[in-house]
């Protein structure tokens, strides 16, 4: 059966920033599905231990009254995110992101910030399979204009978005994208193995990122470095 009918986990993060070596995470949600639809959430409301600026609160709307007064401890409630993600990759669920290399890599720094073991530690290896709706959308409409945001993405496919930058609501989205392009492009994305989309998914950003780089340093900053790294940097 085609894994977009299959089990997938949603996951995205709702930060204190852009940097995901240097943010702290906010909010958390894992959405496990199946063939798109919903079947269970699981949100974290973490303090991060440091003020959330301005700019970052008026994106997802949490304030630092909220998390002191309602959030977990980083420490606690990362190993958790971790423990839970871990466990459904474990079981062969595919987790699906939108951008993943930042939901990952922020978790990773995280847990590292907090001497807990890594995600790459916790599985024994590589973390995977994992589906970025983001990734595979550029790949297979590479030359469509327009944003890329999550929410125009959602309009191209048709999936509603909730409550935008609301973690459970974005992951859900992501799945639903996800879905979308496993179902509108069979061949090069819905009759796949999980684990050879997840090797194709890695040349893909390569490329993306070699072409971005190549095209900054071209016009605007002749050092621009991309990371190639794909899920996780």
């Amino acid at each position: 059966m085609s894994w977009w009918k299959e089990p997938l986990v949603g996951f995205d993060l709702e930060t204190t920033g852009t940097d995901p070596a240097e943010s702290r995470i906010v909010t958390a949600a894992l959405v496990d599905t199946l063939g798109g639809h919903l079947e269970l959430v699981t949100n974290w409301l973490i303090d991060p231990g440091v003020p959330i600026p301005a700019e970052a609160a008026a994106i997802h709307g949490i304030t630092d009254d909220q998390v002191r007064a309602k959030g977990r401890g980083p420490a606690e409630a990362v190993e958790e995110i971790a423990e839970a993600l871990c466990a459904r990759l474990s079981a062969g669920r595919p987790v699906v992101a939108f951008n993943a290399p930042f939901d990952l890599s922020l978790l990773d720094a995280e847990l590292h910030r907090h001497g807990l073991p890594s995600l790459s530690e916790r599985l024994g290896g590589e973390v995977g399979p994992v589906v970025d709706a983001l990734v595979i959308d550029r790949s297979v409409d590479k030359y469509r204009k327009g944003s890329r945001t999550l929410q125009h993405v959602c309009s191209v496919y048709g999936v509603e978005l909730a409550d935008a930058h609301e973690a459970g609501s974005d992951a859900l989205a992501a799945v639903r994208v996800a879905v979308a392009l496993g179902e509108r492009y069979p061949a090069q994305v819905g009759g796949l193995a999980p684990a050879e989309l997840h090797r194709l998914q890695a040349g893909w950003y390569r490329d993306w990122a070699e072409g971005l780089q190549s095209w900054l340093r071209k016009g605007k900053d002749a050092e621009a470095v991309v990371d190639r790294r794909w899920p996780l940097r």
